[in-house]
């Protein structure tokens, strides 16, 4: 049973068939068809605590996680892990949110901090 608070944040696919959602607490990335059936369940040790989480045009998923600061492209599926594409090491902490831009060809990756918000931008090719 997913409970209401067990919800982070969710997302869409571009063909409405697939609904994401991060579980923050759980250390969990869903995957659910239309009705609401489990489809998959991805858990990675490079994906504690997962948090922000887009889905590009062409389906791509993107999942940040908290600890360890990382941002990673899951397969569409929601089973497999496809790239590392940020971590603390390119200045990823606490990441909160991440959205890709087609228009610019970036990756942009919201943060919290205890003394600042920001926000960092990955060029992508």
């Amino acid at each position: 049973m997913l409970l209401c608070f067990a919800v982070s944040k969710c997302a869409v696919s571009p063909t409405g068939d697939r609904l994401y959602i991060t579980s923050y607490h759980q250390h969990k990335l869903l995957t659910l068809a239309r009705d609401g059936t489990l489809l998959a369940t991805y858990t990675d040790p490079a994906l504690r605590e997962p948090y922000g989480l887009h889905v590009t045009p062409a389906g791509q998923v993107l999942v940040c996680g908290d600890w360890p600061a990382t941002v990673l492209q899951v397969g569409w599926e929601g089973k497999s892990k496809l790239a590392n594409l940020a971590t603390w090491r390119d200045g990823v902490w606490r990441p909160r949110s991440v959205c890709y831009s087609s228009t610019t060809s970036s990756i942009i990756v919201g943060q919290r901090g205890q003394w600042w918000d920001n926000i960092l931008v990955f060029r992508v090719e």
